[in-house]
């Protein structure tokens, strides 16, 4: 029986990924870091809560990465752990180089002087490309990053390879471009969208506030993407892939197809407020994944419409289940604007 190590387990695409790997027959450990409120909502409403084993560890503590791998004893590593919000790493960007960045090397370091057979599979990110000119960014592509979190994965990114390349350790990064589900935090624009759809659907929000609608990203479906980390780790030999549906979309598009699904007018609900503008924005990503076509022989098959009905649909089954006095995990309580209104409505 194979063995896996994924940081970061508690995250949209850790639990989706421990979910695929304990259904190709895995024994799943995943890290989580000590807080005040317990973040296994995602684990558990995939159902696999009880079928992973969680290891206590943190990004910035070596010894900590150490004893979780010598708990778990490994043959996969996936590195999946980040502060992985670029609007939130504009006001944090020391703590999101030290966990985003300097925690590869950490990882990577250890890797080295326990066992350097395991294979390590670092997590990437579109904005790596950030005000890259090309229509649209491949494994060649120059780098460009815009914001401190794109700054730090850069640095994973090149230690990866520098590991790979000077001490011969199996390593790859993913370089996924924008990957969306109903596991996705409520502070990305996708889910804020659809959750504020659901909302107001069902009466309790009437108003949605955005940033930039201009802008446009390559969007896919995050169970499929998964799939693509545990393909780069059964390769003969490791590479780096750009993972994307070479298709683009605007966030004002998003918010339309969402509302569409509720038969609501977009226009009607949405507001820009320039809050949500960031210091320095990246317009526009499209990826080309031709070569994980080519050597993994993969392609997405969810399109942008089905991605943003399921969310919809998903979000608005939450609220609706809520309202009828269901209890059941998800995310929103965690949230302060959430919780309030969680609060508003217990109390009607």
């Amino acid at each position: 029986m194979k063995r896996a190590l994924i940081s970061g387990i508690t995250g949209q695409d850790g639990a989706y990924l421990a979910k695929f790997l304990l259904e190709k027959g895995y024994k799943v450990y995943g890290t989580y870091r000590r807080v005040s409120t317990p973040n296994f909502w995602r684990l558990q409403s995939l159902s696999i809560f009880n079928k992973v084993n969680l290891v206590l560890a943190d990004l910035i503590d070596m010894s900590s990465i150490i004893e979780a791998i010598k708990i778990s004893q490994p043959d996969e590593i996936y590195n999946l752990g980040a502060q992985s919000f670029v609007g939130a790493s504009f006001m944090q960007p020391l703590g999101t180089t030290e966990i985003t960045g300097i925690g590869v090397a950490r990882f990577l370091e250890v890797i080295r002087q326990i066992n350097p057979e395991m294979k390590f599979y670092q997590a990437g990110t579109s904005e790596l490309f950030g005000n890259n000119k090309e229509g649209a960014q491949n494994e060649e592509s120059p780098f460009c990053p815009q914001s401190p979190y794109a700054v730090a994965k850069l640095y994973g990114h090149w230690m990866t390879k520098v590991y790979r390349d000077g001490y011969k350790i199996f390593a790859c990064n993913g370089i996924l471009f924008n990957h969306e589900s109903p596991l996705r935090g409520l502070e990305f624009v996708t889910r804020k969208i659809s959750n504020a759809v659901a909302k107001t659907a069902v009466g309790i929000q009437n108003e949605l506030l955005l940033g930039n609608l201009e802008a446009m990203r390559d969007w896919g479906y995050a169970p499929e993407y998964v799939e693509c980390m545990w393909l780069m780790l059964q390769q003969e030999e490791a590479d780096d892939y750009v993972i994307a549906t070479n298709e683009m979309h605007s966030v004002k598009e998003f918010a339309e197809k969402a509302f569409d699904v509720v038969d609501l007018d977009w226009q009607e609900h949405v507001k820009v407020d320039k809050r949500f503008f960031r210091p320095l924005d990246v317009p526009s990503l499209r990826g080309d994944y031709s070569k994980a076509k080519l050597k993994l022989g993969w392609e997405p098959k969810m399109g942008f419409e089905e991605l943003v009905k399921t969310m919809v649909t998903e979000d608005l089954h939450r609220w609706e289940r809520w309202l009828n006095g269901e209890k059941f995990p998800w995310d929103a309580p965690n949230y302060p604007e959430e919780a309030m209104i969680l609060t508003r409505t217990l109390r009607m």
